[in-house]
């Protein structure tokens, strides 16, 4: 008898698989990314809302001319 180059599945056997496993990531590893970008967003929230002004840590007005469209984005007032 010839063998097929393909073998077909039966409907009576159904292959099963494993259930997948839940990805576990330990706190420790995930918390420095965590801080790191927590850090980055609150630098990045004060540069464009609240870098003018009495607030300002730079002199003149390069950094409000550089997120100026972001801060209207945003809604930020800064006229």
């Amino acid at each position: 008898m010839a063998q097929q180059a393909v073998p077909s599945a039966s409907p009576a056997t159904p292959a099963t698989r494993p259930a997948p496993l839940p990805l576990r990531v330990p706190v420790r590893e995930i918390l420095p990314w965590a801080v790191l970008a927590a850090v980055l967003g609150v630098v990045l929230i004060y540069f464009v809302g609240a870098e003018q002004g009495a607030t300002s840590l730079f002199g003149g007005t390069w950094v409000h001319e550089f997120t100026h469209d972001g801060r209207h984005l945003l809604g930020f007032p800064c006229h």
